[in-house]
């Protein structure tokens, strides 16, 4: 089996509107039920978790529709607790598991496929992140003087990591256990199981998949979203 674990279990205190950017409205639907519409339509998932805010699970389950939703559970105080929440909710037969965040809704199903194939064709990965190359110049600071730049690495080998990820259930949930142990914390599932020891490729993906922070980024989902309607392609 292959299954989605959506997370959407954050307040959404950066979005600064009542009642969160989940389900906020967004072309006619909740913004999270198109990130489960993109992973509904996939043929590659078979089951859907959702993890969503202890304090609103009626109105996520709501919000979304999908004949491969399986659950609703409860989020947990850090986005790890959370995709913690999600995998004890997995069937014991799920063998691949794809990690998305709610709050990128331009997930389309042929990103999803593809980052699956590329799986498939490496069984020497624990995973596969979907991203795309730094365009910009960056810079690394001071911690102690943030203001400082210390180094300006080569943009060359950095890449800007996006989600769906996608991981063999049995490498994640080792890097979450080793992860708990060392009481090691991360912002992605990838530095998790890298942390490990686990191998991750990196595949392009699409431009428009972009995360939804605050209320001014709804226009432009409504636009990507407006155009895809009227054939406008996936970008």
């Amino acid at each position: 089996m292959r299954a989605a674990i959506i997370v959407a279990g954050g307040t959404g205190e950066r979005f600064g509107r009542a009642g969160g950017k989940q389900l906020a409205t967004v072309a006619g639907r909740p913004l999270l039920a198109w990130s489960v519409r993109a992973f509904d339509l996939a043929p590659e998932i078979d089951a859907i978790v959702v993890v969503a805010d202890p304090d609103r699970l009626d109105d996520y389950a709501d919000a979304v529709s999908s004949s491969k939703l399986i659950a609703v559970v409860a989020g947990g105080v850090t986005r790890q607790d959370s995709v913690e929440a999600g995998l004890a909710a997995l069937p014991a037969s799920a063998q691949i598991v794809a990690i998305h965040d709610g709050a990128r809704p331009l997930v389309t199903p042929e990103c999803i496929a593809y980052a699956f194939r590329v799986l498939d064709a490496h069984p020497g990965m624990a995973g596969v992140v979907v991203g795309h190359p730094m365009v910009d110049t960056v810079k690394s600071v001071d911690s102690r003087t943030p203001d400082l730049i210390e180094t300006t690495p080569p943009r060359e080998t950095l890449w800007v990591a996006q989600t769906p990820q996608v991981f063999r259930v049995s490498a994640l949930r080792d890097a979450y256990a080793r992860a708990k142990r060392e009481d090691f914390g991360a912002t992605d599932d990838s530095t998790l199981v890298e942390h490990a020891g686990g191998r991750v490729m990196l595949v392009r993906g699409i431009g428009a998949n972009v995360k939804v922070t605050v209320p001014e980024d709804l226009a432009m989902v409504e636009g990507v979203l407006a155009r895809r309607a009227t054939g406008g392609g996936s970008r």
